[in-house]
């Protein structure tokens, strides 16, 4: 590396992994290995995308921090969920897609040699932002049971420290599926406050659960509000993954410094997108739509679980993905995942790098095959593991 930034970054293997895929050119083959959904965007979404195309305003730079409609859309859509109120003028910038907004806010709030807390396994995206920004990843380690992933509330929050600048967590995470609730931002409330430290919440999977219950907001605890940081996405709840349109919401101290960095970072989000997303978060029926996106995914993971019962899967709370442990068959999570697409015919990513745990797991995405193409793949693992 030329760099020392770059040094302790792998990369995410997804890259790599989808150009070996797209470069076989088989319909065949199942498409498991990115966070890629075949499932359409929300109808307003697209009618108000065509139409921008010929709006002059949709062409432009201005606003720097996103369109006021967007970020009138946004900060409802977060304060709703929250149980807060925020300003769309000063506690609210819209960045190109969920993970710029992650690393405008890491840069705003992370000092060379600061710890981030995160759970692990975790995306790699997110570790090597954390590194990006000159941060020290400190992971908590989640634990798999019979129902799913599980993380300790009081390990949580007793990786909080002095050198804490930032807690960075997803619910659903990425890419386990791991949910957190109230307990989590209880544990939370009091070492963040003791040591200073920002909750930085992403939230472009929250509503995507599969128990039936709404998401638990951080910024909704007392505790925490203060100290919460939420980032959005239209990419995967809105399927809008093209659109690259994102948004940060938070307490109007620190988005000022957010906005200072988005400004001197990618600079503005996707002027033609803009309407269409704000048209997306508050559409009459956009509750509804999600909910019938979220059957359809839950049902693609329940497909994967049941076409591979026996294998040691950890089942998913939400999300649009699972993990296989491939150290309890024996392989490496990279020669099972060669196995798979050159014997089976399915292409799912290693996790190398995506936390200490993620050099035994292998990700399989379910979000992007319908149910009638996941029933085949016990006989494609059969034939890779011959």
């Amino acid at each position: 590396m030329t760099v020392s930034r770059l040094r302790d970054i792998p990369g995410i293997g997804v890259d790599v992994l989808g150009d070996r895929a797209d470069a076989l050119a088989d319909p065949d083959l199942l498409r498991m290995e990115n966070l890629d959904t075949d499932l359409r965007p929300p109808h307003a979404a697209l009618v108000a995308t065509h139409q921008a195309v010929d709006l002059d305003a949709a062409n432009s730079y201005l606003p720097f921090q996103g369109s006021v409609q967007l970020r009138r859309a946004a900060s409802w859509h977060v304060g709703r969920l929250a149980g807060r109120g925020y300003d769309p003028e000063t506690e609210c910038v819209t960045v190109a897609g969920g993970l710029n907004g992650v690393f405008n806010t890491l840069l705003a709030t992370v000092e060379p040699g600061d710890e981030v807390v995160l759970p692990d396994p975790i995306y790699a995206g997110l570790v090597n932002r954390v590194r990006l920004a000159g941060g020290v990843p400190r992971f908590v380690a989640c634990r798999p049971t019979a129902d799913g992933w599980w993380l300790d509330p009081a390990e949580l929050a007793a990786a909080v420290g002095p050198r804490t600048a930032a807690v960075l967590l997803m619910s659903p995470a990425m890419p386990s599926g791991l949910l957190l609730d109230e307990r989590h931002w209880a544990a939370l409330a009091e070492p963040c406050h003791r040591h200073d430290a920002w909750l930085v919440y992403d939230a472009a999977m929250e509503r995507i659960r599969f128990d039936d219950r709404p998401p638990h907001h951080p910024a909704a605890h007392d505790g925490l509000a203060p100290r919460t940081i939420t980032v959005g996405s239209a990419s995967k709840e809105l399927r809008m993954i093209g659109w690259r349109v994102g948004w940060v919401v938070g307490p109007a101290e620190i988005l000022a410094d957010i906005r200072l960095v988005g400004l001197s970072n990618v600079v503005s989000p996707v002027g033609l997108a803009e309407r269409a997303v704000a048209e997306a978060l508050t559409a009459p029926g956009a509750d509804e739509d999600l909910a019938v996106v979220t059957a359809q995914w839950r049902l693609r993971a329940e497909t994967v679980l049941a076409e591979l019962a026996g294998y040691p899967l950890v089942r998913p709370g939400g999300g649009w993905s699972l993990l296989l442990d491939a150290r309890q068959l024996g392989l490496d999570p990279g020669d099972l995942s060669e196995r798979l697409l050159t014997r089976g015919k399915v292409a799912a990513t290693p996790m190398t790098g995506w936390g200490p745990s993620g050099e035994r797991y292998l990700r399989l995405v379910f979000a992007n095959e319908p149910p009638h193409r996941l029933a085949e793949l016990g006989d494609r693992f059969r034939a890779a593991l011959a």
